[in-house]
């Protein structure tokens, strides 16, 4: 493809004066008029003709296979151009909505007719990111024509849940909690899980005490427990509507897969099993339960298989056919946001009727903007409408929250960058209280 710079342009423009001058004063001699356009166009038709043509480029580009939400990374584009190359070329790269690329051409400079440059691009939404095309344009020799170039990609990038927080964190939560795994250390003292038979001390739990062997072996002994093992763990993944919304710079959804990696990674080192159970209208996912920190790759891949949906959430819908699924007492983790009391109040029924067979952990994300809305200084009345708005939104949210304590529910409100830690922080507690 081949059109005028913005230099040939003005150059035509400003001749239309002379033109016009020539053509009046010189009536006779009108045809003296065309020779500045006809100049200026046959400059352009002598630059276009001249240097490497649109069809002898060809341009590859080269990216990771895989990379985690929210990351930042960089991708290479490698360009050639056969013949008489020029000495630099502009460039543009077009995805689709999974990742963010600079949208303005970016110049990358050539020898002998090649070069590379490289891409900025950031994973901002879950799934199989495309780059399906490249822009290459380049000047004429004389600088008047653009030569320009569109080229088919088809470089895929799977962008998968973030388990950086796994990677950087996990080793702090086990040091933290001083907990069986990368430590090596066995959490004696709380749990049902009989560990050993040891001589009674100062400060152990008197019920503790084997009044038969102390009698046999003429010394008060005690029994030891540990955590208890092989606990279901099912992790309920709200994906609807409203979990689509973005919280800084990133949906809740994406936050909320974060944090259940991160915990379902220490779940299965503590030796228990873990399942998925993602719904939005209806269910989506719905995986077996596994054991062994060797599947968490398994876990990872059905977690990057929860899409974000359009559809209003079915709490009665989902979470009956979940409890349905569970053959004995199972602790189900639900991540989920509300903001009318109309779902609420199903969210609020279905727990009702989860709380009687098992232990179950509600999880959402502190509404931030609804906070600082509150704690603005109103500067003129839409503020303060806004304001008297946003407090009854809040009030309504924690009355639901309220209700799904009374009921036996555990519940927590984390900020977004705090939700991984607290999940983990909340789900030991309930394992060392054997509340399972």
């Amino acid at each position: 493809m081949l059109y005028p710079t913005r230099s040939a342009i003005l150059a035509a423009a400003a001749g239309v004066p002379v033109t016009l001058i020539v053509a009046l004063l010189v009536p006779g001699r009108w045809y003296a008029a065309l020779a500045w356009p006809v100049a200026v166009l046959a400059l352009v038709l002598a630059d276009g003709l001249r240097g490497a043509w649109p069809a002898a480029a060809s341009a590859r580009l080269t990216a990771p296979g895989h990379v985690s939400v929210g990351e930042d990374f960089e991708a290479t584009v490698d360009v050639a151009i056969a013949g008489q190359a020029p000495r630099d070329a502009q460039f543009a790269v077009r995805a689709n909505g999974l990742v963010e690329t600079d949208g303005e051409g970016a110049w990358l400079a050539l020898a002998g007719g090649k070069g590379t440059a490289r891409v900025p691009m950031r994973a901002a939404r879950r799934g199989t990111a495309l780059v399906d095309r490249v822009w290459l344009r380049w000047r004429g020799p004389l600088g008047l024509t653009w030569k320009q170039r569109a080229l088919p990609l088809d470089t895929r990038i799977a962008i998968l849940p973030d388990i950086r927080p796994v990677h950087e964190r996990g080793a702090q939560i086990f040091q933290r909690h001083a907990i069986q795994g990368l430590m090596a250390q066995v959490d004696r003292g709380d749990g049902a899980d009989f560990d050993a038979l040891v001589e009674f001390r100062s400060g152990m739990d008197r019920r503790a005490i084997d009044w038969k062997h102390s009698a046999r072996l003429l010394k008060l002994h005690a029994k030891e427990f540990r955590s208890e093992r092989n606990n279901q763990i099912v992790f309920a993944v709200d994906a609807g509507r409203q979990m689509s919304d973005p919280v800084a710079g990133f949906s809740r959804l994406d936050r909320v897969v974060s944090a259940m990696l991160l915990t379902a990674w220490v779940a299965l080192k503590l030796g228990d099993r873990v399942a998925l159970h993602a719904f939005d209208s209806r269910p989506r996912i719905a995986s077996g339960l596994i054991s062994g920190a060797a599947a968490f790759g398994e876990l990872q891949r059905l977690a990057a298989r929860i899409d974000y949906s359009g559809e209003e959430t079915n709490y009665t819908h989902a979470l009956t056919t979940l409890a349905a699924r569970l053959t004995r007492r199972s602790m189900i983790i639900l991540f989920t946001e509300f903001t009318d009391l109309t779902s609420a109040d199903f969210l609020v029924r279905a727990a009702a009727r989860l709380v009687e067979t098992h232990l179950l952990l509600v999880v959402v994300l502190r509404d931030d903007e609804l906070e600082s809305i509150v704690d603005r200084a109103p500067e003129n009345a839409d503020d303060v409408t806004r304001a008297v708005t946003s407090a009854a939104l809040l009030r309504d949210r924690l009355m639901v929250l309220t209700r799904l304590r009374h009921l036996g529910a555990h519940v927590i409100e984390a900020e977004y960058d705090r939700v991984a830690d607290r999940l983990v922080e909340g789900y030991v507690d309930l394992k060392r209280r054997n509340l399972l």
